[in-house]
């Protein structure tokens, strides 16, 4: 939502915007037009339901990208750890936004 009217501004023509998560809210009904406008641009906002609508698409995508970390082709970023004690607080960052990467709970 915040970043939303800024990143449409820096796509280059035809430039494609992915919209995933909401940390700072949803964003607000566009006009198609502003696409036009800005050059074209395409804009959606997937989700990993619709990329996983059987159970046999959803494991052939994990052990896809089980392979690629297990191969070192693909970088995960932890972001920070918690202790499953402080799952509250983990929650606190993420909303405070004040996370980047993964976080990992560690029981």
């Amino acid at each position: 939502k915040e970043t939303f009217d800024g990143g449409l501004d820096v796509l280059r023509p035809r430039g494609y915007m992915v919209l995933f998560g909401a940390s700072s809210g949803p964003v607000p009904p566009l006009d198609p037009q502003i696409l036009n406008q800005k050059g074209g641009l395409f804009l959606t906002r997937p989700s990993l339901a619709q990329y996983t609508p059987t159970r046999e698409e959803l494991l052939w995508r994990a052990e896809s990208l089980l392979s690629w970390i297990g191969q070192n082709n693909l970088d995960v970023r932890i972001g920070g750890t918690y202790s499953l004690e402080d799952v509250a607080q983990a929650h606190r960052d993420l909303e405070g936004r004040k996370t980047t990467g993964k976080l990992l709970l560690i029981p």
